[in-house]
């Protein structure tokens, strides 16, 4: 590795960090130019988002130096790293649902200068942020009802507003639609141009290799690997991540589908507000075949998801599930779904998943703890779950492998992984995912689609939701296409492409 020298905005000197038995980061430098966009990758786990918090104070180093523009810095707090002038954007957002823009903005930097000349200094100043980098926002809108790529504007607007030149952002596109991943994207082209220095904390490499000057590779806690963008490929990238070569597709088996596993006719959803966010959806999902369904978020697809585990019941029409008929008027919830042998991955693992402060033990049950082994005579049984929870971390590649840590300790992935674990473990007969690789690493996503393929082969009905048109190409046998809350096409991947799938998500074009 080059020397480092004082010429940077910020430079990392044998950072080392552990928790406990685990050796996060370890020993690791780095520098990031002035007004550049540096990408650091690595899988789940690698260790870049704990290098990022003890930039930003929110972890201490063990060992280390820190420099900003060539000054050694102590980072105790993030007050100290926004004293500095870095900003961080974090995975999870922020932000405060019932205030407005305005208000989130100024939420914590009540004192400041900014606010001498009352909220008309503020909304003043807000206005010149979003003209200058291009993140046009009503300040008076509610974050509540923002779209999440606008909630993520806010986050943006908010870290400059304190008066950042340096933005770490952290997997910011995992909860992004496509479009708003462009979207973003460019404004960090603008903001690069504009003269902030941006480090872009992902594991997805068509953003970096997109919109990087420079990407940093780290694994098992160290960097192993620097590269100019310009001169590295996702190939290159992704086997620098995972210390192997990664499949980025799949040869799979021609589709063997049995009987009908899923019958949906006519199923419409109404919600609290009286409106159809469901509309006269059929379709049907046979053992042995993988269903996809692609769409722009927030077109129906959540609420659908929803309806087929038993969490809302519809409005009209019936499902067929595993030979049980499910209408208004005889409905079934969740746990009587799974005594059917229906599993489901929800979109949203921290709201739906998982209980964060649930050991992975408990985590790896969720769901099933009433049942053998986990359940005897009314109480559970502790060593029994442990073993399950060691076995499917063993099996599903989780890391660490410690059943007694807390859920929320873990990274996306590996939280992704635990339930996916959980959900297919017991074999079921009708498996519904919702995103399932969202904010994963792409040697997860290897494993995560791997194992989807093989519970097909086994004879598994599999229904997969996914807002990634190269996902939903690389898993489905057949494709159905969600606007408006109606399935506006079907088509066999064999026959599609992400054109045609773009233009049948828009409308512009029917199958």
């Amino acid at each position: 590795m080059q020397e480092l020298t004082s010429h940077a905005a910020i430079e990392l000197r044998g950072i080392d960090k552990s928790f406990g038995s685990v050796h996060a980061v370890r020993g690791v430098s780095l520098r990031v130019e002035r007004g550049s966009i540096t990408g650091i990758v690595g899988e789940n786990g690698a260790g870049k988002s704990t290098l990022m918090s003890i930039l930003y104070g929110l972890y201490r180093a063990d060992a280390g130096e820190i420099r900003v523009e060539g000054r050694p810095v102590e980072m105790t707090s993030p007050r100290d790293a926004i004293g500095q002038g870095i900003g961080m954007v974090h995975q999870h957002f922020m932000l405060v649902d019932s205030f407005t823009v305005l208000e989130n903005l100024i939420l914590g930097a009540e004192g400041g200068p900014l606010l001498a000349g009352g909220l008309a200094a503020a909304r003043t100043e807000l206005a010149r942020l979003a003209h200058e980098y291009g993140l046009a926002i009503d300040p008076d809108a509610r974050v509540a009802d923002l779209s999440v790529g606008e909630q993520q504007r806010v986050e943006i607007l908010k870290v400059l507003f304190r008066g950042a030149r340096i933005l770490i952002l952290d997997e910011p596109s995992a909860v992004l639609t496509p479009q708003e991943t462009d979207r973003l994207l460019q404004i960090l082209r603008v903001l690069r141009e504009g003269g902030v220095t941006v480090v872009l904390i992902t594991h997805k490499l068509r953003e970096i290799l997109s919109v990087s000057d420079r990407v940093i590779v780290m694994r098992r806690g160290e960097v192993v690997a620097e590269r100019v963008t310009s001169k590295t490929s996702a190939e290159e990238l992704a086997e620098l991540m995972v210390g192997r070569k990664v499949r980025f597709s799949f040869d799979k088996v021609p589709v063997r589908a049995g009987e009908p596993r899923l019958v949906a006719r006519g199923l419409s959803l109404v919600d609290g507000r009286r409106v159809r966010v469901l509309d006269d959806i059929s379709f049907e999902v046979r053992a042995g075949e993988i269903v996809g369904i692609a769409g722009v978020s927030g077109n129906g697809q959540t609420e659908l998801l929803q309806v087929l585990s038993g969490i809302r019941r519809p409005t009209g029409g019936t499902l067929e599930v595993c030979g049980r008929k499910v209408d208004a008027s005889h409905p079934a919830d969740p746990a009587e779904m799974r005594d059917l042998g229906v599993a489901h991955v929800p979109e949203d693992r921290l709201r739906q998943g998982l209980v964060p402060a649930f050991l992975a033990s408990e985590t790896s049950i969720l769901g099933y703890q009433d049942r053998e082994p986990f359940c005897r005579n009314y109480l559970l049984d502790g060593p029994a779950v442990g073993k399950h929870c060691a076995e499917l971390m063993e099996r599903f590649d989780v890391r660490p492998r410690t059943p007694g840590l807390l859920s929320s300790s873990f990274s996306g992935g590996n939280q992704q992984k635990l339930i996916l674990a959980r959900e297919m473990a017991g074999h079921p007969r009708l498996l519904l995912v919702g995103q399932p690789t969202r904010g994963v690493d792409i040697g997860a996503i290897e494993f995560i689609r791997r194992e989807l393929i093989a519970s097909r082969d086994s004879g598994c009905a599999v229904l997969v939701v996914s807002v990634e048109l190269e996902e939903i190409l690389s898993l489905a046998d057949r494709i159905l296409v969600m606007s408006g809350g109606r399935i506006v096409g079907e088509v066999a991947a064999a026959d599609a492409d992400e054109r045609t799938l773009g233009l049948m998500m828009t409308g512009a074009r029917a199958a």
